[in-house]
């Protein structure tokens, strides 16, 4: 797909990301040194040709020092103090069945953020490293099943289940249920 026919937040994302490597000095082999993701998918996803996956973008926020959530909300106008439902950005990685709504209006003088995420049936997303080491997360299952390893350990979750967790290492998100699941994601940074 050509830039113009892009999905206007793919086009705008590709455009953040291509920026912030050229902040940080960086060439496309040097950010996919530092990200362990090929130049050719870089550069892809800098021109909006594809999608960036949840699993690419978890690896250019922690390259940056990012959380997902302040990433895309750069990409977003200035928010409100109120966000209707209808005016939540919703991201999708259609490759892993990921949906994310950004619930809580992103602010950068701000730590904490909530996201809404949907998993499909059969989802499951590994993440290398967190966006922000140390980064604080409670998830609440709100309908359905979810295993999440953190580093080694499993937690199975149901719904009503809440997981607080540090991270630090590698964590897994693995749709346990055959209706997908829904959780909410409190996200506090260090």
């Amino acid at each position: 797909m050509r830039n113009d026919e892009a999905d206007p937040v793919d086009a705008r994302l590709g455009a953040r990301l291509a920026e912030l490597r050229t902040e940080h000095g960086w060439s496309l082999g040097e950010l996919a040194d530092r990200s362990g993701v090929s130049r050719s998918t870089l550069s892809r996803a800098e021109r909006a040709e594809t999608s960036p996956t949840a699993s690419l973008l978890n690896r250019l926020c922690a390259v940056y020092g990012r959380t997902m959530s302040q990433l895309l909300s750069e990409v977003e106008a200035e928010p409100e103090a109120v966000v209707r439902s209808a005016g939540q950005p919703v991201w999708q990685d259609r490759t892993s069945g990921f949906v994310r709504r950004a619930v809580s209006p992103p602010h950068p003088a701000l730590r904490g953020e909530l996201v809404e995420a949907r998993l499909a049936p059969g989802a499951d997303i590994a993440y290398d490293r967190p966006p922000v080491a140390g980064v604080e997360q409670h998830l609440w299952i709100l309908e359905g099943a979810l295993d999440v390893t953190e580093q080694d350990t499993e937690h199975r979750l149901r719904t009503g289940d809440c997981l607080r967790m540090r991270v630090w290492g590698p964590t897994r998100f693995r749709c346990a249920a055959p209706e997908g699941v829904r959780y909410l994601l409190a996200v506090v940074r260090p």
